[in-house]
Parts: structure tokens; C-alpha cells; sequence
């Protein structure tokens, strides 16, 4: 099957078990893959498929189609003008709280600003009119594709719908050949979950409470910006399911909580014995491949999103999404959580061990002291590179501090200024975690002016000459320009930008000296130097010594 028709094929299949039963289609070359697609669903009885020779009059058509009926309505064109005059259409849909799903096909990327044929520009075509507007992109013949096409049309279906309703716009890319070449494999089954669409989003409505089926084998991951976490920390150690909890989802506390799962689902094993009927994300978890590849994994993927128009699905796995869940009480054989703990407290240890035996500082004890020498009440902000994913491997459960870090974007910029601006609204003493160049990016948020309040905050400086990170991907392996584009090493004194702002100093030397070091009042700076080879190793050395113990334990 070609790329073209593999990819309408999904679209037309997952918008009907979304419930489309109305489209419209006006005629065209380059949107034969969808056409004919929404013919064959028209032919199998599955929906009412409306044909109109203009434009205009076919998006005014899904207009009242989608106004009187409520339910969304795929509108369906071919590339250049074509699409444009959907514009008005989707204008008034937008203004009066149409749902709409309005799939325009384009020419693909090579073939843009050539002066080919009927090509123009429909990125983003429809501007403010539409709730949201996507590329869903050149179709490929590679693993992956089927859920991404599955979650970008559940998507786009639940936005035509919530919170307010109104039109969407994907923008899909074909490449010829445009129709089906009598080929019928496929890399990958084209069928999506049989029960029904892809991800489900649970209507907003007052009450509407999603109630997670009873079970024992459940696991609760806690991410980025997660709200009300101690209602679901409380309900899912009720339940007897781990934790696994990113550092700043704030919500690695308790018995139930881990803080090896990055070591133990590296581990084939153990992810073979250890599959969730069940997994429920609060916020955005993305610090570890191996957690995001549990949520491709689990047999139901709930997300709980206070937003029913943005929720976080960073591996289009998702199969519900609710703005309310209930964890229910399972009483019984508790052998799935303590078979959770073993490993994970094995895992600790061999890796308390690795960091232990260290005589110098390096990066993933710093962080581990760190956090676990802070006075309750304690704020601490990290960078969001390497110091938050050194916090996910090493930070052991505890309670009584806030960590935070700039992950929406995950940029390195303005860190300074982002760590002074949470401990001037801090209650409690503050300190930050940043890498060097993190630092440097941002220095001159170390200007504050001599009537401006000053924060009481120890910025904690990794300085590895360079970016940490980069040591640790697969760039390490090209020798000869590592160094020069990813590296990037610098010879900046620490002590000098300190000085020139006049803020105190102090060199970390020896990790036993890390709790005087961060000790006193004000805004102050604690240099950490560390080899970015070596950390490189001490790491591999943690990730061998973790799964080695967890095997241990299965055994």
C-alpha cells in the first residue's frame, strides 16, 4: 500500500470511530487519497458522504450540517485556492461555535515555493478562525505512523468540541502515487484499538467523572505541571499502585513512590513482568525514553487533563483523557507493588553505591545531596537539561520541598532570572541547580539593581566546560567535531562573573563539603567543576550496576 492511501485510509477510519457521520467533498487531484477513502466508507454504509463541484458551497453545506446536528463534520479539498475558499465558511463557524474538521490536502514540501501547480500556501491558512490548525505531515512506510495519525484526528475531533466548539484544520501532505497501487501490506496493522477511537476525551461537564476499572496491576505517573497530586498520590496508594513520579510533578513522597524507574524499565525482564492493565498521567512526563515507553506499553492510558483542549500525550498513546479520574480501592494480593519496591530499592542501592565510591564531585551525587540535604519548606529550581534528569535517576523519595524547572519548552534560556523571579515569591529558602552554559545564557539576570529586593538563593553551578548532555547522545561518537558544535567548551571564570556582580563565591571541592557550601543567606553562587567524559562513564557505570541488581532480583 502507498504511503497516500495508507495514510486517508486512517484519517476517514479514525474520524468515523470518533463519530463522523457526515463529510462533505468537493473534487480535486490531489485529495484522491481522501476522497476516495470517504467513498469506500460511504460504499460500507459507515457515513452520509455529500460531493459538491465548488468550494464554497460545500463548506457552507458542512456549516449547516455541523450547526444543526451538533456533531462535527469533515469538510475535504483539494490543494491551492480550493482551500481558501473555505475560508469564510470556517470563518463563521469559528464566530458562531461550529464544530468542523477541515482536512485540505497539499502538495508535499518539495514541491512548495517552486511554482508548482496549484500549490500555495496553507500552513496555518486559517489563522485565529480555527480552535487549532496542524501539518500532519508526509506520510512515510515506517512503524510508528498508524498512532500518530490516530491521536492527531482524536485530537483534532476533541477540539472541534471542547471546551468551546468550533473548527479544525489539518493540512495533509501527499506525495504521488495518489491512488491505491493493489498493494494491500502495510509495515504495520492499519487498524487502530478495535473498541473504538484512538483516545477518547470525556465531555467537560459538571460531575463527569472518569472511574478507572478496579485493578491491582495500575500505575500512576506524575509529570510536569501536575495538578492536585496528593488527592491521586492518596487514591493510587490506596489502590496499591507505584508511583513514578518526575521531580518537579512533585510527588516523589511516600512508600509508594520510586525512585529508580528509569533504571528498572531499561530492563527488558522486567518490563516483560511488569506491563499496567493500566497507567494514569498527571502533567507532562518527558524526562526518561524508558517511562515514555511504559505509556506505549500500557493496555489503557488514561490522561488527566484539566484542559480538554491541550492535553499532554508526548508519545500519542493515550487512550482516555478526562478532567476528573477515580482511582477505586482494590483490596487483595499486593505482590504488584511490593515486586515494584524490591526492584526499585535494589536499584537504589547499587546505584548509591557507583555514586558513593566517587572520591571527587560529580553530577548525579551533587544532585542527590542536594535534594536530599535541604531544610523543609525548601524551594529548588533546576535546569532543564541535565541537572532535572540527574534529580529522576538519583532523587530518593522525601517530602517537605518544591522542585520546579523551566520544562514547557525545556529551553536553557533565562534561568537565572526564572530561578531569582520563584525565590522572590518563595516563602522559604531557595536554591537552584543549573549547568554552565544554563548560567551563562542567562548572567546578566545577576543584575539587580540597588533598590530591588534580593532573593535568598544558592545557585548551584555544574560546570563542565561545555554541554554535559551532549556527552550522553549519540553525538558523543563523532570524534572530530563533537567538541567544536555540540561540546562547545568555554573558558569562562566563574569566580570573575560572580565578582563582577558582586555576588559571594564559593567552590564546591569535596562532595562531603556540599552542605557548608550552600550554607548562609542572600543571592550567592557555588561553583561544582566536573569532566564531562567521566560523568559520561559514571553514568553508564549506574545504568550497568541498576540493571545488573534488578536482574538479581528477578531471578
Amino acid at each position: 500500500m502507498n504511503p497516500a492511501t495508507a495514510l486517508a485510509t486512517v484519517l476517514v477510519d479514525e474520524l468515523l470511530r470518533c463519530g463522523m457521520t457526515d463529510a462533505v467533498l468537493a473534487p480535486g487531484s490531489r485529495s484522491a487519497p481522501l476522497a476516495l477513502a470517504l467513498h469506500a466508507a460511504e460504499e460500507a454504509g459507515r457515513l452520509r458522504l455529500h460531493v459538491r463541484i465548488d468550494e464554497r458551497s460545500a463548506s457552507f453545506l458542512g456549516l449547516g450540517l455541523a450547526k444543526r446536528s451538533g456533531r462535527p463534520v469533515a469538510l475535504v479539498c483539494t490543494s491551492g485556492t480550493a482551500a481558501a475558499n473555505f475560508h469564510p465558511a470556517v470563518v463563521e463557524a469559528h464566530e458562531s461555535g461550529v464544530p468542523l474538521v477541515v482536512l485540505t490536502a497539499d502538495r508535499p514540501p518539495e514541491l512548495r515555493d517552486t511554482g508548482a501547480n496549484q500549490t500555495i500556501d496553507q500552513v496555518k491558512l486559517y489563522g485565529t478562525a480555527v480552535r487549532w490548525s496542524t501539518e500532519v505531515g508526509v506520510p512515510e512506510n515506517r512503524p510508528g505512523m498508524v498512532a500518530y495519525w490516530r491521536s492527531l484526528v482524536s485530537r483534532a475531533w476533541g477540539l472541534a468540541q471542547a471546551p468551546a466548539a468550533g473548527p479544525v484544520h489539518l493540512n495533509a501532505a501527499f506525495r504521488e502515487p495518489l491512488i491505491p497501487d493493489g498493494d494491500e501490506s502495510w509495515c504495520e496493522p492499519l487498524d487502530g484499538d478495535a473498541t473504538g477511537a484512538w483516545t477518547k476525551v470525556r465531555a467537560a461537564t459538571p460531575g463527569s467523572v472518569l472511574h478507572v476499572p478496579p485493578t491491582r496491576r495500575g500505575v500512576l505517573v506524575v509529570g510536569d505541571g501536575a495538578v492536585n497530586v496528593k488527592r491521586y498520590v492518596a487514591a493510587a496508594s490506596m489502590a496499591g499502585w507505584p508511583v513514578l513520579a518526575e521531580p518537579n510533578g512533585n510527588a516523589r513522597y511516600g512508600d509508594h513512590a520510586l525512585s529508580s524507574h528509569h533504571f528498572l524499565l531499561g530492563v527488558g525482564e522486567f518490563v516483560e513482568r511488569h506491563r499496567p492493565e493500566v497507567v494514569v498521567t498527571l502533567g507532562k512526563p518527558g524526562l526518561s525514553r524508558p517511562l515514555l515507553s511504559l505509556l506505549r506499553r500500557a493496555e489503557e492510558h488514561i490522561v488527566l487533563s484539566p484542559d480538554l483542549a491541550r492535553w499532554p500525550d508526548p508519545v500519542r498513546s493515550a487512550t482516555q483523557v478526562a478532567q476528573e479520574v477515580e482511582i477505586p480501592v482494590v483490596s487483595g494480593d499486593d505482590m504488584w507493588l511490593k515486586s515494584w519496591r524490591t526492584a526499585d530499592l535494589a536499584a537504589a542501592a547499587a546505584v548509591d553505591e557507583v555514586l558513593d565510591a566517587v572520591p571527587g564531585v560529580s553530577e548525579p551525587r551533587l544532585a542527590r545531596d542536594l535534594v536530599a540535604g535541604l531544610p523543609g519548606g525548601s524551594l529548588l529550581f533546576t535546569a532543564a537539561s541535565m541537572p532535572i534528569r540527574d534529580l529522576d535517576q538519583v532523587m530518593r523519595p522525601r517530602r517537605g520541598i518544591r522542585v520546579m524547572a523551566n520544562r514547557g519548552a525545556s529551553g536553557i534560556d533565562g534561568l537565572v532570572s526564572t530561578a531569582i523571579g520563584a525565590a522572590l515569591a518563595h516563602s522559604g529558602r531557595s536554591y537552584a541547580l543549573l549547568g554552565d552554559l544554563a548560567f551563562l545564557h542567562d548572567q546578566n539576570g545577576l543584575i539587580i539593581g540597588p533598590r530591588d529586593e534580593r532573593p535568598d538563593l544558592a545557585i548551584v553551578v555544574v560546570n563542565n566546560q561545555g554541554g554535559g548532555i551532549f556527552s550522553l547522545l549519540p553525538q558523543a561518537a563523532l570524534a572530530g567535531p563533537f567538541e567544536r558544535v555540540f561540546g562547545t567548551p568555554h573558558q569562562v571564570d566563574l569566580a570573575g562573573v560572580a565578582a563582577a556582580h558582586g555576588v559571594p563565591y564559593r567552590r564546591l571541592d569535596a562532595a562531603g563539603d556540599l552542605p557548608k557550601a550552600i550554607a548562609g543567606e542572600g543571592l550567592r553562587i557555588v561553583e561544582a567543576r566536573t569532566d564531562r567524559e567521566a560523568n559520561a562513564v559514571l553514568h553508564a557505570e549506574m545504568r550497568k550496576a541498576a540493571h545488573t541488581a534488578v536482574r538479581a532480583v528477578l531471578s
